[in-house]
């Protein structure tokens, strides 16, 4: 019983701590009904990360959306890894995942093809290793195609295809630190 206590106390404690903060976050720290959590606040400047995500969006219209998750310099969150650059701008410094840190820590990639879900607009997900210019990893990139109804891209193509966005990302990224830079 003493160890079902050990386990049991702390997840009742994160429950009601997360459904605490869940109840007071505002609307706009909201992705549907759940809270956006933040660990990271970005500089007061356009950094290249987001020059570089909104650059590679523009230049493919089927993507859905492209995020980049990592560890910013000098940074102290208690989870490893948060959110740096995206299109939606407004989750930057949002908390990563497990499956982000997976990423992050280990280099893993993740091919989430949704099967059974009710996405609208129905999508893919590739949560892949983001290198820079010399093929260090330095991150992570969610790469989110659309997937309309009908379609016949197969998950390789989907994987073939984030690869190739990761690595028109890879050849603008000078180093980790660059990332943070003010874009030019």
């Amino acid at each position: 019983m003493r160890h079902l206590l050990h386990f049991l106390l702390p997840l009742a404690v994160g429950v009601s701590g997360v459904g605490a903060h869940a109840a007071d976050a505002p609307a706009a720290d909201r992705i549907g009904a759940l809270p956006v959590i933040k660990n990271w606040t970005a500089p007061n400047y356009r950094m290249l990360s987001q020059a570089l995500v909104e650059e590679t969006f523009a230049k493919h219209p089927e993507l859905q959306s492209l995020t980049l998750q990592g560890v910013p310099p000098g940074f102290q969150g208690s989870v490893k890894s948060t959110m740096f650059a995206g299109t939606f701008p407004e989750r930057i410094g949002k908390m990563s995942s497990d499956l982000d840190v997976l990423v992050v820590e280990k280099g893993y990639t993740i091919l989430d093809p949704r099967w059974n879900m009710k996405d609208t607009p129905p999508k893919v997900t590739i949560l892949i290793p983001l290198r820079d210019k010399a093929q260090q990893n330095v991150g992570l990139a969610v790469v989110v195609f659309k997937h309309p109804a009908g379609a016949t891209k197969t998950e390789k193509e989907y994987f073939l295809a984030a690869a190739t966005i990761r690595d028109e990302l890879a050849a603008r990224i000078p180093s980790h630190a660059a990332m943070f830079a003010p874009a030019p």
